[in-house]
C-alpha cells in the first residue's frame, strides 16, 4: 500500500459493513490489542495481558495470529536477564484496523 488517503475508498469499506469486517479482528483479544496498539508506543507482552485481563497462553496465541499476518510487529529483548517481548502496530494493521473501524 502506498499510504495515501482516498476519501471514496473510506466510503466503499463504510458502505459494504459487515462484509469489510475483517475475520482476524472479530476476536476481542485480537481486535483490542490492535486498538491498545495502535495509540501508543510499544507494549510488552506483560502490559497488554494487564490492559486486555488475558491468560498468558491465550494472549500469546492471539499475538502469535496477529504477527505471523502482519499485523503486529514483535521485538523480543533481555531486560535485567529477563526476556521481555514488545509489541508494535505494523503500518499493514494500522490500514486493516483502520479499514475495520470505518466497517464498524
Amino acid at each position: 500500500m502506498d499510504g495515501s488517503h482516498n476519501q471514496e475508498d473510506d466510503h466503499d469499506v463504510a458502505g459494504n459493513g459487515l462484509a469489510s469486517l475483517d475475520k482476524l479482528l472479530e476476536h476481542r483479544s485480537r481486535f483490542g490489542a490492535c486498538v491498545l496498539l495502535s495509540n501508543t508506543d510499544p507494549l510488552s507482552f506483560f502490559r497488554l495481558k494487564e490492559l486486555l485481563k488475558g491468560k498468558n497462553g491465550n494472549l500469546g496465541a492471539h499475538l502469535r495470529k496477529l504477527k505471523d499476518t502482519g499485523y503486529v510487529d514483535r521485538d523480543k529483548q533481555v531486560e535485567g536477564r529477563r526476556p521481555v517481548i514488545w509489541y508494535t502496530l505494523s503500518k499493514v494493521g494500522r490500514t486493516v484496523l483502520k479499514k475495520h473501524l470505518l466497517a464498524l
